[in-house]
């Protein structure tokens, strides 16, 4: 089942915000998150917030059917709360679960709600996310005509009894299907979602599922470390003995494989865990949080950064649906980041980009410490400070290493 949220500082039932963070944004990039919390079934290794039917039953509110209607009232309250200044918006990610269990014409009608109220930057990048099995030619066809530019496949694996341990639904060779019938249809950027570690998946099962993924002609390559969360079903399999404990020297030399392969590939990745073709073909909206710039999250359990303040909506559907037809701020809780708490978080966010970090957000102390880091081979200090490829295995070590 989903986690439970943190707890923090109460929010106003207008959802306001300090008179600053509406200042800084003004003057930036926003982007757009919206949540959709429906799956068809539930995945074992998954705690993200998403529900089957069977979860939500007839809860009112709670429903695809009206699911679409809520959102768009959280997205009236954004642009009230952010006022005429608000910027056009530059990335729209539609993430969840699976959005596109909502039929394309829902999908789309999200899109103009963002359009409507805040406009679209020209070159604005609009994703979505796809489970392969819940699309087909036509439906992509209408998504690019609404606007979608951008599409993300979650492929986990192309083994059938590694899709089976993470209790995934679709068959080996439809992502590859689906993500060529995405270019046909005129998506700009199409990218494949793998997933690494899962208990007995051997190194030649992943290196089959990189070069599967590569035949379906993806412009970006996503790769992330199977994490076992407390609750799920794969934890409690795993703590009963039915499945292997992931081992971190498999991890690492699968990570080594995907370098190797995609690199020869010819991407090159831009983000410890994320590989392009170009580099007009990386995630933009992406970028925006490794960068620490401002996004809305619409929807329940989405969360939000808007100049400094980080807020998180409330879990459940029906009850998100409740609060906006009370007409008041669905967010659970909120946080306002002092100036070192936004210094440390762009520091380990950013430093994880193939780009690097500006070594004036680290403090003199900190600045001392990166010749050790270079001496150890694990960041370059080429006038930015950038991870190795040794450094991207160990990136979180070298975020403790480095600051204060």
């Amino acid at each position: 089942m989903p986690s439970t949220l943190p707890d923090g500082d109460p929010v106003p039932a207008d959802g306001s915000l300090p008179p600053e963070a509406a200042v800084e944004v003004a003057g930036s990039e926003l982007g757009i998150y919206l949540h959709v919390p429906f799956c068809a079934t539930r995945c074992g290794y998954c705690d993200f917030n998403t529900y089957t039917a069977d979860e939500l039953g007839t809860a009112p509110g709670a429903s695809r059917a009206t699911y679409v209607d809520a959102a768009l009232t959280e997205l009236d309250l954004a642009a009230r709360v952010l006022g005429p200044d608000a910027p056009e918006v530059s990335t729209v990610f539609v993430g969840g679960g699976t959005p596109t269990l909502l039929p394309p014409d829902e999908l789309g009608r999200l899109l103009d709600g963002v359009r409507s109220r805040f406009g679209l930057a020209a070159g604005a990048e609009v994703t979505t996310e796809s489970n392969p099995e819940t699309v087909d030619e036509a439906g992509l066809a209408r998504l690019v005509e609404h606007g979608f530019t951008r599409i993300s496949f979650g492929m986990q694996s192309a083994r059938r009894h590694v899709l089976k341990v993470l209790d995934r639904v679709h068959s080996p060779g439809r992502p590859q299907q689906v993500a060529r019938w995405a270019r046909e249809a005129g998506f700009e950027h199409v990218s494949l979602d793998l997933i690494y570690g899962t208990p007995g998946e051997s190194l030649e099962d992943w290196r089959d599922s990189l070069g599967s993924a590569l035949e379906g002609g993806p412009d970006h390559v996503s790769a992330y470390a199977l994490i076992v969360e407390e609750g799920t079903r794969l934890a409690a399999r795993i703590k009963r003995g039915e499945v292997s404990m992931i081992d971190d020297d498999d991890l690492a030399d699968k990570y080594l494989l995907a370098e190797e392969t995609l690199t020869a590939a010819g991407f090159s990745a831009y983000e410890v865990s994320n590989w392009a073709r170009t580099p007009a073909d990386r995630c933009r909206h992406n970028l925006a949080y490794w960068r620490g710039t401002s996004w809305w999250g619409i929807g329940p359990g989405a969360h939000s950064h808007v100049g400094g303040v980080r807020w998180w909506n409330v879990k459940h559907p029906a009850r998100y649906a409740e609060r906006l037809a009370a007409g008041t701020t669905p967010a659970h809780a909120r946080e306002v980041l002092g100036t070192e708490d936004r210094r440390v978080e762009h520091v380990l966010l950013e430093l994880r980009l193939a780009d690097g970090l500006d070594p004036r957000w680290l403090t003199a102390t900190e600045r001392a410490r990166v010749p050790d880091l270079v001496a150890r081979g694990l960041v370059t200090d080429d006038g930015r400070l950038a991870l190795t490829l040794r450094g991207r295995l160990l990136a979180d070590a070298v975020v403790r290493d480095l600051l204060d």
